[in-house]
C-alpha cells in the first residue's frame, strides 16, 4: 500500500468521524451513501429532480444558442452586475428587542466557477449593514468531485462576512465540505435549530439539508424544540417545500436555487426554474399559508456564466412589527 493510498484512507476516516460526532451516525452515513451513489447522475431519486449540469453538452448548447441570437457578451456582462436588494417582513408578534433586524442573505455563489463573479460578490458586500447573515446553499461549480477550490473561495467570503454566519447546504454541496465550513466561522445547519437570543428574547433559526436532489431534508427536527408562539425563521436551498414548511408553522422561509430562472425572457419571465414549486414562488417575496417567503435569484451562474432579464442579487431583509 502506497504512502498515498494510506494518508487517504486516513483522511477518510478523520472525516467519517468528525461527521459523525457533528451530525450523528446515521445521517453521516445516509448523506455520504446518497452522495457516493447518486451525485454525479443527472436524475435524483425521485427522477424528477435533476442536475443540468451534468449534462455533458449543456454548456455548449447554451453557448451556441446565446451566440446565434447575439446575447452571448451581453449575458456574460449582465453575470456580474450584482444588486443589494431590500425586502421587509413584518411580523406583529415580532419580540421588540428584533424590531429592525438586518439579514443579509446570500445564495447559489457557485464560489469556484468564476473569480471574477466572488470578488463581485465581495465588493457588494462590504459596505452592507447587517446583523446576521444567512446562506442558502450552492457553494460549489460541480455536483461531484473536488470541494477543495470551493472551499478556498468560502473561506475567503467569511472574511468579508462581518458576525455571525449561519448556513445549509444545497444539492451542488458535498457534506465532506461541512466540517472544513464550520473551522472557518460559518455554522451549519443540518436539520437543526439555533435560538438567537437580545436579551430576554429570542428568535428561532432552523435549518434543512438538502430537499433538491438528495431529499434529506427533515422538517420535524429541525423544528421540534422551537416553542409554540415563537417566531421562527426557515433556511432551506430549495422552495420546493414550501407547503410542508408553511404546514409546519414556520413564519418565514428564506431559499434560493432557481437563480430565478438565470434565463429570462423580458419581463423576468424564466425559461425554467429546475424547481417543482408553483413560478410564483419562484423568485422575491411571496407568501402561503399565512408564511412569508423569499427565493433569492442568487449572486453567482450555474453551467455557464450568463443571465439575462434576471439579475444577481444579495439580499438584505428587514423584520419588523409593523405601523
Amino acid at each position: 500500500m502506497t504512502a498515498r493510498v494510506r494518508v487517504s484512507e486516513n483522511q477518510d476516516e478523520l472525516l467519517h468521524y468528525r461527521l459523525s460526532l457533528r451530525l450523528g451516525p446515521v445521517h453521516a452515513r445516509q448523506r455520504l451513501g446518497i452522495e457516493r451513489e447518486t451525485e454525479a447522475r443527472v436524475f435524483g431519486r425521485d427522477k424528477r429532480s435533476f442536475h443540468l449540469e451534468n449534462l455533458t453538452n449543456a454548456p455548449k448548447l447554451i453557448r451556441f444558442c446565446l451566440k446565434a441570437v447575439g446575447l452571448l457578451r451581453r449575458a456574460q456582462a449582465n453575470s456580474l452586475k450584482l444588486t443589494t436588494e431590500h425586502n421587509t417582513f413584518v411580523l406583529p408578534d415580532l419580540p421588540s428587542a428584533f424590531e429592525g433586524f438586518r439579514i443579509l442573505h446570500l445564495t447559489d455563489l457557485h464560489v469556484d466557477m468564476d473569480e471574477a463573479n466572488l470578488q463581485a460578490v465581495i465588493r457588494q458586500i462590504a459596505p452592507l449593514d447587517y446583523d446576521l447573515c444567512v446562506l442558502t446553499g450552492d457553494y460549489r461549480q460541480r455536483t461531484w468531485g473536488p470541494v477543495d477550490d470551493a472551499l478556498d473561495g468560502m473561506a475567503r467570503l467569511r472574511l468579508a462576512i462581518h458576525g455571525d454566519a449561519y448556513a445549509v447546504l444545497g444539492n451542488h454541496d458535498s457534506v465532506r465540505m461541512v466540517p472544513a465550513l464550520e473551522d472557518m466561522g460559518y455554522r451549519l445547519l443540518m436539520n437543526e435549530m439555533v435560538p438567537l437570543e437580545r436579551g430576554d428574547s429570542r428568535l428561532y433559526l432552523a435549518g434543512v439539508d438538502d430537499a433538491h436532489y438528495y431529499k434529506v431534508h427533515n422538517l420535524h427536527r429541525a423544528g421540534d424544540d422551537i416553542p409554540a408562539g415563537g417566531i421562527s425563521l426557515l433556511l432551506s436551498h430549495t422552495p420546493e417545500i414550501w407547503r410542508e414548511a408553511a404546514h409546519a408553522g414556520y413564519d418565514l422561509f428564506l431559499c434560493g436555487h432557481t437563480h430565478g430562472g438565470q434565463l429570462c425572457l423580458p419581463g423576468g419571465i424564466p425559461l425554467t426554474l429546475d424547481s417543482d414549486c408553483p413560478r410564483r414562488l419562484g423568485r422575491g417575496l411571496w407568501q402561503v399559508n399565512g408564511m412569508q417567503g423569499y427565493t433569492s435569484p442568487g449572486a453567482g451562474t450555474s453551467v455557464l456564466n450568463v443571465r439575462l432579464n434576471c439579475p444577481p442579487e444579495v439580499t438584505i431583509h428587514t423584520l419588523t412589527r409593523g405601523p
